[in-house]
């Protein structure tokens, strides 16, 4: 899939500089610069100053028709979109914990959360309260 998406590439490539080309020298003919008749749906700063031929503008439409082809197929394939099961795995991994930098080998994307100030821990003040209970101390 890849060598065809490069030939396809490649030759979106090339039909669109030849356009390009075509393009130039088509505006330097000397029939080119005569007026053309205004158009009646574009405003007058959108109307193109010389009219290009047919060819020239199918050949730029299909080049860049084939560039967008040959993008898609040469792109990488799509991964299916599971925060909560990465989310939880990196919950559970020590050494995905451990790192501070979210990355490829992983990073806790709540440390942020975690460690800034006045940051209540749930868990921990549930700890503390539970063994205030079992000691059973009363003021």
């Amino acid at each position: 899939m890849g060598a065809m998406a490069a030939l396809v590439n490649v030759l979106g490539g090339v039909l669109l500089a030849h356009a390009v080309y075509s393009a130039y020298e088509h505006s330097l003919l000397p029939t080119s610069s005569l007026p053309t008749k205004p158009s009646a749906i574009l405003p007058q700063f959108l109307d193109p100053k010389i009219n290009l031929p047919t060819d020239v503008t199918l050949e730029t439409l299909l080049s860049a028709f084939l560039l967008c082809i040959g993008t898609v197929l040469s792109s990488p394939g799509l991964k299916p979109i599971q925060w909560n099961v990465w989310a939880g795995n990196v919950e559970r991994s020590v050494e995905a914990r451990r790192m501070k930098q979210v990355g490829v080998g992983g990073g806790n994307p709540y440390a942020g959360l975690e460690d800034r100030p006045g940051f209540v821990d749930i868990r921990a003040a549930r700890k503390e309260f539970g063994e205030w209970v079992k000691e059973g101390v009363r003021p």
